[in-house]
């Protein structure tokens, strides 16, 4: 199914394959999963923003609460939010892509 898709699906599709392998069979991960998932598979978007506040309110909010889990929506909201505030967006912004 997801040959066929465009880039964007694509990279959507791989998005909510990597959240339901990682999450619960209610389709929730804990807030410590959440941060290990980002530590492994998002690295290079929050690579380098340990120092700004943003970014440390968010981890801080992921090791708070521990009991209370995410679900797909706020995971996407999560991935949106460091991907606009990485330093590796500013790059991507660089490069243009022939077709």
């Amino acid at each position: 199914a997801l040959g066929k898709g465009s880039d964007l699906e694509k990279a959507f599709a791989t998005a909510a394959l990597v959240y339901n392998n990682y999450a619960d069979p209610d389709g929730k991960l804990s807030k410590a999963e959440t941060k290990s998932l980002l530590q492994s598979q998002f690295w290079h978007f929050i690579q380098g923003q340990e120092n700004k506040p943003k970014y440390q309110e968010i981890i801080s909010s992921l090791d708070e609460e521990s009991e209370n889990k995410i679900d797909f929506e706020d995971f996407m909201i999560l991935l949106v939010s460091l991907t606009l505030m990485s330093d590796l967006l500013q790059e991507i912004k660089n490069v243009k892509t022939t077709k």
